[in-house]
């Protein structure tokens, strides 16, 4: 009886020691993981969003009878993503972007897991095993580019502005002011327009914004004129250095108006970029998102007269 009391003891005593192993494990390994795909310029694939919360699932999951494999993962993925926030720095908001694809992959994968596990230990096993193969073409996204969907992407807005078509024109010509709030998106840690110069409506115009603060160091978004007819002009974007290119690639920027009557225009804004975070189901929303707005910050700042 004594024997009986001190095995059931050093099981409990041992299988929470499992439970935190397994958890330090899956952390580890994402962590180790990231760095790998850091090194090889992987960290804006699929490799990384969904490639490691898989993994971190399937670790959790194969390990010794945890009461709940959710429960351990969830555990997992939040100690991995608070040891890659530290070494990630200024990459900190792109892994708050990502968090709840981090937790929807992985607490997915374990869900299944426990499901299959209720029914028969080696059912969840080979569960695990299953879903963990059916992931590597999914987290390939993004690897190469013959593994990439397309990358083009389009915004646009289309605002009334109180101003003849003239008076827009005019203020086209100038350097976009910056006197107004950015909405709450645009103000959670991304760079922001901080001072812009140039002028002109003629081909080789150039308009400078300089981007500061948010994550990433200080620079630049030149932009050239490269048409401009009666009620359309074009920018072409001739550099980017500032930590937004880590993101997405702008290339050109179409302004459109017509006058509604003597004192009202219509302006339509128009952005063209080429998205570079995968997996695009997940990352294409929030950029569209974000550019939708820039559109719309663009007709107020810039084509609204003064």
């Amino acid at each position: 009886m004594k024997g009986a009391v001190a095995g059931a003891g050093e099981i409990s005593v041992k299988k929470p020691k499992v439970v935190l192993l397994t958890i330090i494990a899956g952390a580890l390994a994402g962590s180790f993981s990231y760095q790998v795909l850091l090194r090889n310029h992987l960290e804006q694939s699929s490799a990384l969003f969904m490639g490691i919360p898989a993994m971190i699932a399937v670790i959790c999951a194969l390990a010794p009878k945890p009461k709940s494999a959710v429960g351990v993962t969830f555990v997992a993925v939040t100690l991995f993503m608070s040891i890659a926030g530290i070494f990630m720095g200024e990459g900190i908001l792109c892994l708050i972007i990502a968090a709840p694809l981090f937790y929807f992959v992985a607490l997915g994968i374990a869900a299944i897991v426990d499901w299959q596990d209720r029914k028969n230990r080696l059912r969840g096993t080979i569960a695990s095993c299953l879903l963990a193969l059916a992931f590597i073409p999914i987290s390939s996204e993004g690897v190469s580019p013959w593994l990439s969907l397309s990358r083009d992407e389009v915004a646009s807005a289309e605002r009334i502005v109180a101003a003849s078509s003239q008076e827009v024109e005019a203020a086209l010509s100038g350097a976009p002011r910056l006197d107004g709030k950015l909405p709450p998106y645009l103000r959670m840690g991304f760079p922001q327009p901080v001072s812009t110069l140039g002028s002109g409506l003629y081909p080789g115009a150039k308009r400078v914004v300089h981007f500061a603060g948010g994550e990433g160091e200080p620079g630049d978004l030149t932009l050239e004129v490269v048409e401009h007819l009666p009620g359309r002009l074009v920018f072409h974007v001739a550099s980017d250095t500032s930590h937004v290119a880590h993101w997405l690639q702008w290339e050109d920027s179409l302004v459109e108006w017509n006058a509604i009557d003597a004192s009202h225009t219509q302006v339509h804004w128009t952005l063209r970029y080429r998205r570079l975070l995968d997996p695009a189901w997940y990352f294409r929303p929030w950029e569209r998102y974000a550019t939708g707005l820039v559109a719309v910050e663009l007709i107020k700042d810039a084509a609204t007269p003064r």
